[in-house]
């Protein structure tokens, strides 16, 4: 049974499908450290280019699934300018075209969880109707990683579309999170998963554990600050705007010449701008520094430039992650804080609770590969999908 795979990133619903007895005949993805991850841990058939920019001629035909997760940026609940303005929308009209030119029993999409609630529902319902305008028959459905073992709060969107008149297999739930279900399992806890690894020394080469155990990619970001400098007197920025107006405009400055004194672009002009709430305060260094050029008086020193350290309080960014329960959602950027608070997640912790396997290497920047992790499927939960999928083949074969 072949799979044709869109949108491949580092390869994480392709690994599943593989682990399912599938074959991937060819993947596509333009982010080029996922391509070259794919490539050392999967397969050279993944090309490295432009979805818009291929041809479904250079694509392989016999097919019997298309995959793909879709880019989901346009869509994502984080991004609160979402839109169907975003180009990045309509790339699963990219996968339309392919599926329309190759048409495979089944499909496979994934997506955020957001994608329901755009538009008021618009954007699944004209997603859903442009599949079965191919003669497809479409389901959808959220899928929480966790109740399927995986050791992650993951919810996503699954569409599922078959041309064979059938049902849409989805998977079973197996495991409950906090409350006992009879006949399901516990889901995996953070602890269970990564657990072993808390005091293992950081690394950017292979360790390995006693008893022969390879980890790879073993590295975190450290940045793990939970204060910041902040102003320790309410400033009203009306106030100070109207006050530096004042003494710009009895000066021969121009807000272009203090703009060119400091080497900024434009950003001087936030110093004298109230409306829509879009201006700013200048730093303390840019203070005084105005107030050597413009000569204003000492009426606002001390509530502009008297800064005290601060807590961050309900930053997401410096959330520690849960231990005794799946984790949170494993993001494409900065991960949670590891319990210990002296570093964030690792990139092979954040991979694991992916459910990537421990031989699975990551190529590039720190950044560059939490990204790809991020923005994977997990992998045990993409081959439960195939699995599904592969009965459903095989009734029909």
């Amino acid at each position: 049974m072949k799979v044709v795979s869109l949108f491949s990133g580092a390869g994480g619903m392709d690994l599943g499908f593989k682990n399912a007895g599938f074959d991937i005949i060819w993947a596509n993805d333009f982010f080029k450290e996922a391509v070259e991850t794919y490539k050392k841990n999967i397969g050279d058939h993944i090309v490295l280019g432009d979805i818009t920019k291929i041809s479904s001629g250079d694509i392989p035909d016999g097919a019997d699934v298309i995959i793909g997760g879709f880019p989901c940026q346009g869509f994502s609940i984080a991004n609160i300018k979402r839109s169907m303005e975003d180009k990045r929308n309509f790339l699963y009209k990219e996968m339309l075209r392919i599926i329309k030119d190759k048409l495979p029993k089944y499909f496979v999409a994934e997506n955020v969880k957001g994608l329901i609630s755009m538009e008021n529902g618009g954007v699944i319902k004209m997603i859903i109707k442009d599949f079965e305008n191919l003669g497809y028959k479409v389901d959808y459905k959220i899928l929480n990683a966790a109740e399927y073992g995986i050791p992650q709060m993951r919810e996503r969107v699954l569409i599922i579309g078959n041309r064979e008149g059938k049902s849409n297999p989805f998977p079973k739930i197996t495991h409950y999170i906090d409350n006992k279900v009879k006949g399901l399992k516990p889901a995996p806890t953070t602890e269970q998963t990564i657990g072993f690894l808390a005091d293992v020394r950081l690394s950017n080469n292979p360790i390995e554990l006693k008893g022969g155990t390879m980890i790879y990619n073993h590295i975190a970001s450290t940045n793990v600050a939970d204060k910041f400098w902040g102003r320790k007197y309410e400033v009203n920025q009306h106030d100070i705007c109207d006050y530096l107006k004042y003494w710009r405009d009895k000066s021969n400055w121009t807000t272009s010449k203090v703009d060119k004194h400091f080497g900024y672009a434009y950003t001087a002009g936030h110093w004298f701008r109230k409306d829509n709430n879009s201006g700013s305060i200048p730093k303390p260094e840019d203070w005084w520094e105005l107030k050597k050029i413009l000569g204003f008086d000492d009426k606002y020193d001390k509530q502009v430039t008297t800064l005290i350290e601060k807590e961050i309080k309900f930053e997401q960014s410096l959330r520690i992650t849960n231990w005794n329960r799946p984790s949170d959602t494993i993001t494409a950027t900065s991960p949670e804080i590891h319990v210990n608070k002296m570093r964030r997640l690792s990139v092979r912790e954040c991979a694991m609770l992916q459910t990537f396997p421990m031989d699975f290497v990551f190529i590039g920047s720190l950044n560059r590969m939490y990204t790809q992790v991020g923005n994977a499927v997990p992998v045990r939960l993409a081959e439960l999908i195939a699995e599904e999928i592969k009965k459903e083949l095989e009734k029909h074969n």
